[in-house]
């Protein structure tokens, strides 16, 4: 049944696809599967692994089994390894797929806001900006993500807004990690938008050893949907989060 007729939007979500040299034809099944059960697609950063313009023409190969749905993307570190983002990025959306980078995008009545994120670890154990340049460019560098993504929330103006990210904007959903890799994970000042805009939800990869699920302080549900961890978790199989919200 189709979103228009069931008044409700299927979002299949996967992040950390860590696409290489040698992935052609592994990631197909995954692509075709997704596009049997949702009605969007969501890839939450790391989409290549070393950030090169021939994986992200073989993941274009790949995900052609999923083109009969939208299909939704924001950068990760990986991507930025080679200083070659911005042609990972044209390959894809030449191919179709909407990068957001504190940018919207709306499909069945759903705003969708992406950022890739940044470090800085979480709550009260968040880095400041205080001490060398380098601390405090690093911190401004968070801080000008979080307000990326507020801005593209602001200019959404369908009722139910989507946040996509590559890091973490919560604690929850990194627990199990090891704690000396906590502020590496992602920064609480990424929540600060999800909270003041009202997200319906919120999609992440990177944290491989996370938590599947957890939520932000105004209670909005935050997934983890980094490809490994989809894999050990998921119940039925599926490399994905299946996440359905009525629209």
């Amino acid at each position: 049944m189709s979103a228009t007729l069931s008044s409700t939007l299927r979002i299949a979500a996967v992040g950390d696809l860590h696409c290489s040299k040698s992935s052609q034809g592994t990631l197909q099944p995954m692509f075709a599967q997704a596009a049997q059960s949702a009605d969007v697609l969501l890839l939450c950063g790391d989409l290549t692994d070393y950030g090169l313009a021939e994986e992200a023409h073989i993941l274009v190969s790949e995900m052609k089994t999923a083109e009969r749905i939208p299909v939704i993307a924001v950068l990760g570190n990986h991507d930025f390894e080679s200083g070659k983002q911005d042609d990972v990025a044209k390959i894809l959306s030449d191919a179709g797929v909407h990068m957001l980078d504190g940018d919207g995008f709306e499909t069945h009545g759903v705003g969708f806001a992406g950022v890739k994120g940044h470090v800085g670890g979480f709550g009260k154990h968040a880095l400041q900006s205080w001490g060398e340049a380098t601390i405090k460019s690093l911190v401004h560098e968070a801080a000008e993500e979080a307000l990326k993504l507020e801005r593209a929330l602001s200019r959404l103006r369908s009722p139910k807004k989507i946040a996509m990210l590559h890091y973490s904007p919560i604690h929850g959903t990194v627990e199990g990690e090891p704690p000396e890799i906590m502020p590496y994970l992602g920064s609480s000042r990424l929540e600060e938008p999800l909270n003041r805009y009202s997200v319906t939800a919120c999609f992440h990869g990177h944290a491989h050893h996370g938590q599947a699920e957890g939520k932000t302080s105004s209670g909005a549900p935050v997934y983890n949907v980094a490809l490994s961890l989809m894999k050990r978790t998921n119940p039925d199989g599926r490399p994905f989060q299946v996440v359905t919200i009525q629209i």
